[in-house]
């Protein structure tokens, strides 16, 4: 029969070992640093010095798994702004939603970074992306639109996303016709969104 301070010592190592055996930080660690590469590839006036290597599925979900990270990470800034923009509305929405942000990331116009796209004009209005700055909390509340958000996020940094908006930077729900849509070229309609780019973009 084991002593019973050896059977105390056992049990109070039993919670750290099983903590370290669920701990998904280091994975999460891992890929987003696979998503930063990925986002660099993207970016036309970024260098990338290391292998390039696709995001996997169980990467993607182990990034921001409650929706309440700080947006400070691709992943977590492109999925978030599909989850917000086109929650309701999955499928081709999400994805175009997607194709927008990635455009613009690819864009030398725009910024270097995701989550610097997304929080483009928060110093000084307009909003490019309403959710950023509309005031309410930018948490996930429905977890399994986040995912679904998530994965889109994850195919278009592994550039596995078609297009479906044939090059746009801009796009709006139908419910609304803000006046600089009248500048620019209609390329793409969706369930909830049009899109547009300028004329000279090919």
């Amino acid at each position: 029969m084991l002593p019973s301070r050896l059977i105390g010592w056992l049990l109070l190592a039993l919670p750290v070992v099983a903590v370290a055996v669920v701990n998904p930080a280091p994975q999460a660690d891992e890929a987003a640093r696979k998503a930063e590469v990925l986002e660099q590839v993207v970016a036309p006036d970024v260098q990338v010095s290391e292998p390039v290597e696709p995001l996997d599925e169980q990467e993607a979900q182990v990034i921001d798994p409650e929706g309440s990270d700080p947006l400070e990470e691709p992943l977590t800034c492109l999925a978030r702004t599909i989850y917000w923009e086109a929650k309701g509305v999955p499928g081709l929405d999400m994805e175009s939603v997607a194709n927008v942000v990635m455009n613009r990331l690819a864009n030398e116009e725009f910024p270097n970074t995701i989550c610097e796209v997304v929080r483009q004009g928060s110093e000084q209005s307009p909003c490019q992306f309403s959710w950023w700055c509309d005031g309410r909390p930018d948490e996930v509340m429905e977890g399994d639109a986040y995912e679904v958000a998530k994965e889109v996020a994850r195919r278009a940094l592994n550039q596995e996303l078609p297009d479906h908006t044939d090059g746009a930077l801009y796009f709006h729900d139908r419910t609304v016709h803000p006046p600089w849509a009248n500048e620019f070229l209609l390329t793409a309609e969706t369930e909830a969104f049009i899109f547009y780019r300028p004329d000279a973009v090919e």
